[in-house]
């Protein structure tokens, strides 16, 4: 492949257990077990936390999450946690010529402080390495409900000023919220999500103005659909780079009316064939266009799933037998393996040696393997954490990571090797009860051998002390480090 273009596909929420190529029984995702058939399906690859915008942070920056204090869940009105002159994989790409986009999810936070969303903001994804942009801001659980496009709201009105607030008590007498216009709601909130009602739907935080700025849940993904079709379509004669996050299957799970129903388990399996369908779809672009022969395509999520996040969308009550964590403990937010542990499928038509690979494999990575295949060189303080995986990732070789690390949303940290998982000890209750995730928490060492015991049922902390004081040693290491890039 000559300078392949490269398109990141990057759900929010996806289990390991949520694709039919992962084991699924009760979603059909024909487009993602089309690549995976054609590409390489990864067993054993993990995002470097348990919740987004950390996970975020390291697929973009090479950087695991704890060398940044702000890589926390940030709220819709955050300032960006990624430094202006940080190196990032979309300015790997454009260090080789290549036009470069985001659409979709950001999450990672504008400006530097204060957001004044009624101006040209500053510090979006457009100073961070991408030509464009066109995103939302936060989540879509969170204000504002806006397109921002590079810098600017779309379709805003200087009439109709918008501003936003965090504050646990509104400050705005004229706007509807959950609990004074409960006439209005079309969802109920089970925890949180309480504040702004916008659409019928609770959010979090509290949004005035910009009427008609503000998106509606159903439109969210034919919009960023059609912005991704455009750029591959307006960049078909030139290497490009394309990271479309999207928000499914994350809250509130509202599909498109075309998927409205489409599975039996309810919002949240019909936001995942949503997904899968705008897989196809961008497929089929790369198609019209010529272009999928030259492209290298991946596909992945955040972090772990959750069926509660904060709405009673039926979501526990349809699950039925479906698992989206597959054989795995835990999930979103957790310490054990469901929390970090993701799908990750490579495709690139002709370039990729088609199978399943067990090789140990980090998001992180991502980065150092891009510059490689470029042919771009790292310094020494750029992306501290990225290794080389491009063989590995294109199904070359099976020699994946000795190590890696991950946390969960509590900040406590996991070391994964071939053989094992050591989990620290954390304080905190077993399960979170309003979401029903085991989270992990357990005040001593925990250790599990991952060939065996992959659902992690057996802690043999107290059966291998010497492999237990190895891998603490080994993640003290790391957390005492300033790099670990070889």
């Amino acid at each position: 492949m000559n300078k392949p273009n490269v398109i990141i596909i990057y759900a929010d929420d996806l289990g390991y257990g949520d694709l039919s190529c992962y084991g699924a029984m009760d979603i059909a995702t024909p487009n993602v077990d089309k690549l995976a058939a054609g590409g390489v399906k990864f067993n054993n690859a993990y995002s470097t936390s348990a919740v987004c915008t950390p996970a975020r942070y390291s697929l973009l920056t090479g950087e695991y999450p704890f060398r940044n204090a702000d890589t926390t869940i940030l709220t819709g009105d955050a300032k960006c946690i990624i430094a202006e002159d940080k190196l990032t994989l979309a300015k790997v790409f454009k260090q080789a010529n290549y036009a470069t986009a985001v659409i979709g999810k950001w999450h990672l936070g504008l400006s530097d402080g204060t957001i004044n969303w009624n101006e040209p903001i500053s510090h979006t994804p457009n100073d961070v390495g991408f030509d464009y942009s066109f995103i939302f801001p936060g989540t879509n659980d969170r204000v504002p409900l806006i397109y921002l496009k590079n810098h600017d709201v779309l379709n805003f009105d200087p009439a109709d000023p918008i501003e936003v607030c965090y504050e646990n008590k509104c400050p705005y007498t004229d706007i509807d919220t959950y609990h004074q216009n409960p006439e209005k709601r079309t969802m109920e909130s089970s925890h949180g999500h309480d504040n702004s009602l916008i659409n019928g739907v609770g959010r979090l935080g509290f949004m005035r103005g910009g009427a008609k700025a503000t998106w509606k849940d159903e439109d969210l993904c034919d919009t960023f659909l059609e912005q991704a079709k455009c750029f591959i379509a307006a960049n078909k004669d030139a290497p490009f780079f394309l990271f479309y996050p999207t928000h499914q299957p994350h809250v509130p799970r509202v599909a498109s009316k075309k998927f409205a129903g489409a599975t039996k388990l309810g919002p949240r399996g019909d936001v995942i064939v949503e997904f899968d369908y705008i897989v196809g779809e961008v497929v089929a672009t790369l198609e019209e266009n010529n272009l999928l022969d030259n492209t290298i395509i991946i596909v992945s999520s955040d972090n772990g799933p959750v069926l509660d996040d904060g709405y009673h969308d039926q979501s526990p009550e349809l699950n039925g037998n479906h698992r989206p964590t597959g054989p795995l403990r835990g999930g979103k937010y957790s310490k054990l393996d469901g929390g970090a542990r993701i799908p990750f499928v490579v495709y690139a038509k002709n370039a990729t040696a088609s199978g399943e690979s067990n090789a140990l494999i980090s998001q992180v990575d991502i980065l150092a393997s891009i510059a490689a295949l470029l042919e771009i060189p790292l310094d020494t303080n750029e992306a501290p954490d990225s290794q080389n995986m491009l063989d590995v990732l294109l199904g070359k070789s099976g020699n994946g990571r000795s190590e890696l690390m991950y946390e969960s949303h509590s900040k406590h940290k996991v070391i994964r090797t071939k053989k094992w998982a050591y989990l620290e000890p954390s304080p905190g209750k077993a399960v979170q009860e309003k979401k029903n995730i085991e989270l992990g928490h357990l005040p001593n060492d925990q250790l599990y051998n991952m060939i065996y015991d992959p659902g992690q049922r057996h802690n043999v902390a107290t059966d291998y002390p010497d492999v237990v004081a190895q891998l603490k040693s080994d993640l003290a290491a790391i957390l005492a480090s300033s790099q670990t890039r070889n």
